[in-house]
């Protein structure tokens, strides 16, 4: 999960830490998480603003992670394998439990390569489920860049044997320019919309079955 933040600003008490993408406006207008803001009035992407989900199109399989301000599922939703993130509703801390959400769907409307697209989402939730809203996602797969560094996934990388009966990865010289370009092109699409990633690291980055980050 991604955790941005608007590049005209640096983090404050206004913006808490999360594990979600933080956008601020422009400078002289309010804050879109600000109280007493309606859901309408919190800058839904246009192109999720007509968008529900249809809960009996989506069956839960298994979870994938879990953070501070949700869970993470592998899920089918009209028959296509997605992820589906549910922000649950934290009484510690409700404001910033709402700024996560909200933010993300902030990028919502973002199409690029190396960005996860948002297919769908609601604060609507079934009665069985206590969350603040629902965000379903394309699922890029479970394989990540920490994997292929540090031994677990063998798809993108080489083994080697170090001499003490205990194999380590060696990416090579080649996948390592591949990932890097990838990850530059996705940071150099967010930064042109003024969206800056606060969480960079090889567990946040996904390699999909096509081996783009």
């Amino acid at each position: 999960h991604r955790r941005l933040h608007h590049l005209q600003f640096s983090p404050s008490v206004n913006a808490r830490p999360c594990s979600s993408p933080l956008v601020f406006s422009a400078k002289g207008e309010k804050f879109f998480c600000e109280e007493g803001l309606s859901p309408r009035a919190r800058r839904l992407p246009t192109r999720l603003a007509w968008c529900c989900i249809d809960w009996d199109q989506l069956c839960l399989l298994h979870p994938l992670g879990s953070g501070g301000f949700g869970s993470v599922y592998k899920a089918v939703y009209h028959g296509a394998t997605v992820a589906v993130k549910q922000v649950k509703k934290c009484s510690k801390n409700s404001l910033a439990s709402r700024q996560s959400f909200w933010a993300e769907l902030n990028v919502a409307h973002l199409d690029h390569q190396n960005v996860v697209r948002v297919v769908a989402a609601s604060t609507c939730a079934p009665a069985t489920q206590d969350s603040l809203g629902t965000i379903i996602m394309e699922y890029v797969g479970s394989s990540t860049l920490h994997h292929a560094i540090y031994g677990t996934d063998c798809r993108a990388a080489k083994r080697k044997d170090d001499g003490l009966g205990c194999g380590h990865v060696c990416l090579s010289l080649t996948q390592a320019l591949g990932y890097s370009c990838d990850i530059a092109a996705g940071l150099v699409f967010l930064h042109s919309h003024l969206i800056a990633h606060l969480d960079l690291k090889p567990a946040n980055i996904f390699i999909t079955e096509q081996n783009v980050c």
